[in-house]
């Protein structure tokens, strides 16, 4: 990921911050005045609003997204040594989350509209590239472990297409744990269900992160798990507090990954103004496409019929992304890249042995996305200014021969 602080920046935390300045340090005054640090009121007033956004019955406090994705999968009952499936094209906490609790990572393609794990490929994978056991669940030929789980991601703010994964996940008896890390607020329109589902509800549990940068980010490091599941919210609350059931009464071995208070009481603030923020990205994605509508050398972000994005990133396609880079920094624009080495190319997953033609699509946009500034604060005027210096690169790329990089070439760069 790259970011270039310039005249229009790819991202804006000064702003918000100030706006909500007063009831930001009235947090930091209300821990002082309690010695309230860790759990307590301000921890549980946060947990329970944060669930009642989710629509979801629980939601657990904890340190990180990565925290709050590991104990999710062990407190839904995934074992060590059983395959976890998910996409190549995330951020590697999903994959970390899932090496630390014990389980084997293995990938599917994504599907190259949405970047979200691709139904299809999940499909062809349990019925081609598995075995069955005597009850008919899938063995990886791969590892010659059972498959329990899959962990769709929400990537860029969009939900993956919960009801192809959730039927093929009855079928084969896995269980579901959405990385909602980068949807909060996001919904799917669920066929079978015939209603609108938010982010964190489709699974078993899910997992949030509250990075300073997401939708809704805290001052530092935090996260939550949601689930509507007593015994999952309950393993969890165990696994973030050492095991403990009650104080000094340990039911299992866990870990500290408790949520600081005053990163829940500041949550607890930015949340009132999530819904808002929300709609105003969705709103700056719109006038994107709207910008950008036309232009054939630009694919912007396609949000299908089943879903309402909430725009945590706002991804294009163009051919000479490195080029593009450049002339936007050039002209004071900043831009990140949501990733630009897939995980199967990464040198901590050398041993896995997989190739970039095993997928084919995240190879392709790994070297063509590029995320634009994408922001509540954004104003109008810096959304033309960014596409008009968008469309002044991609016409002048236009007349020179296009220089697309290969798989090949991608792998060479990273060994």
């Amino acid at each position: 990921m790259t970011y270039i602080s310039n005249e229009i920046p790819f991202l804006d935390l000064v702003t918000p911050h100030l706006e909500m300045e007063e009831e930001l340090t009235g947090v930091f005054r209300q821990a002082l005045r309690t010695a309230g640090f860790i759990g307590g009121p301000m921890v549980e007033e946060f947990e329970r609003a944060f669930a009642s956004f989710c629509e979801t019955s629980y939601a657990v406090g904890l340190n990180s997204g990565t925290d709050a994705l590991r104990f999710a999968i062990m407190a839904c009952g995934i074992q060590p040594g059983d395959v976890v499936v998910t996409v190549p094209h995330t951020f590697i906490a999903t994959t970390e989350a899932i090496s630390q609790a014990g389980a084997i990572v293995e990938f599917v393609d994504i599907d190259e509209n949405t970047y979200n794990m691709s139904a299809e490929r999940l499909r062809v994978y349990l019925e081609e590239e598995c075995t069955r056991d005597q009850k008919g669940r899938p063995i990886s030929r791969r590892s010659q472990r059972p498959v329990t789980a899959v962990v769709p991601v929400h990537l860029y703010g969009q939900m993956a297409d919960m009801d192809a994964i959730l039927s093929l996940a009855s079928k084969y008896q896995l269980t579901v744990i959405e990385d909602a890390c980068q949807a909060h607020g996001a919904e799917y329109f669920s066929s079978k269900l015939n209603r609108w589902m938010k982010a964190g509800t489709m699974g078993r549990a899910a997992a949030f992160s509250f990075y300073p940068g997401k939708n809704l980010g805290a001052c530092g490091e935090a996260g939550a798990a949601t689930t509507n599941d007593p015994d999952v919210a309950r393993t969890i609350r165990m696994l973030r507090d050492h095991g403990q059931a009650k104080k000094y009464h340990h039911d299992i071995e866990g870990y500290n990954g408790r949520l600081d208070a005053i990163q829940a009481g500041l949550l607890h603030v930015k949340l009132a103004h999530l819904a808002t923020w929300n709609a105003q990205r969705r709103d700056r994605a719109a006038e994107y496409d709207r910008l950008l509508r036309g232009n054939e050398a630009v694919k912007c972000p396609f949000e299908p019929s089943w879903s309402k994005a909430v725009y945590h990133l706002y991804v294009i396609q163009v051919a000479d992304r490195d080029g593009l880079i450049s002339h936007l920094n050039a002209a004071g624009i900043g831009s990140g890249v949501h990733y630009p080495v897939p995980l199967y190319l990464q040198k901590a997953y050398a041993g896995m042995n997989y190739r970039a033609e095993d997928f084919p699509v995240t190879t392709r946009v790994a070297s063509r996305i590029l995320s634009l500034p994408m922001y509540p604060q954004l104003t109008a005027a810096q959304q033309a200014r960014v596409a008009e210096e968008v469309r002044a690169f991609t016409a002048k790329a236009s007349r020179r021969p296009e220089k697309a990089k290969s798989a090949a070439v991608l792998a060479e760069v990273v060994r």
